[in-house]
């Protein structure tokens, strides 16, 4: 799932519970993610890219046991509830982090072809929609995501045409047929994570700007019309 529905997300967990920091929820929901770079960086987990990268279809997820698995994201989820609910004392947020952390393997697994295992290690069937198989597909569910998202945030139409753009911004990743930087992948694909890390940090900060920028509106619009 594209780095700004995961950040979406923490504004739908906001939602549900305000007293929990946007910040906190913001790490959550790409925690795994965060963590996936790392491992890339590092060569622990690996992804390998077609000879020619036009879309995310040319890139494979080829290792991520530790960042990626189902299990591993529980065992991450289960760190950052007793982070935060236990040693800070903050259950209701530690509740949130459990589910933030979780929300992204099942976006990933909604969109991801076949590459995210249960267990790893044991050689059990990976799993995953097979939707970036079919890049163009993929980009019409991650669009109804976003829209969903901001229907339940009953957010305003600024917020909408905001997200639309941002989704816009890795357009040619799931348009074959467009050219953009993802053929800088052909020759150098160990820059790939760190773009991705760039592309998570970008989502982060400006969901969370739209977030503020929306709250600041409803003020103002209440101001007005008490």
């Amino acid at each position: 799932m594209n780095a700004i529905n995961h950040a979406v997300t923490a504004l739908v967990l906001k939602k549900y519970s305000p007293a929990t920091p946007l910040i906190t929820l913001l790490i959550s929901v790409q925690l795994i993610e965060i963590v996936w770079v790392i491992l890339n960086i590092t060569g622990i987990e690996v992804t390998i890219m077609d000879p020619e990268v036009h879309s995310l279809a040319n890139v494979h997820l080829a290792h991520m046991p530790f960042s990626h698995s189902v299990i591993f994201t529980l065992l991450w989820a289960a760190l950052g509830w007793l982070l935060v609910a236990k040693i800070f004392r903050r259950p209701q947020w530690g509740l949130m982090v459990f589910i933030g952390i979780c929300s992204h393997i099942v976006l990933d697994i909604a969109t991801h072809v076949q590459d995210i295992e249960f267990i790893p290690f044991l050689g059990w069937p990976e799993i995953g929609s097979g939707l970036y198989g079919v890049p163009v597909m993929a980009l019409v569910v991650e669009i109804i995501y976003s829209v969903f998202c901001w229907k339940l945030l009953r957010g305003q139409l600024l917020m909408l045409i905001s997200l639309m753009v941002l989704q816009l911004f890795s357009l040619t990743f799931y348009v074959p047929q467009l050219t953009g930087m993802e053929t800088l992948f052909e020759e150098w694909p160990q820059l790939f994570a760190p773009v991705i890390g760039v592309h998570i940090i970008f989502g982060l900060v400006a969901v969370g700007f739209l977030y503020h920028l929306e709250q600041r509106k409803r003020q103002q619009m209440t101001e007005v019309c008490p």
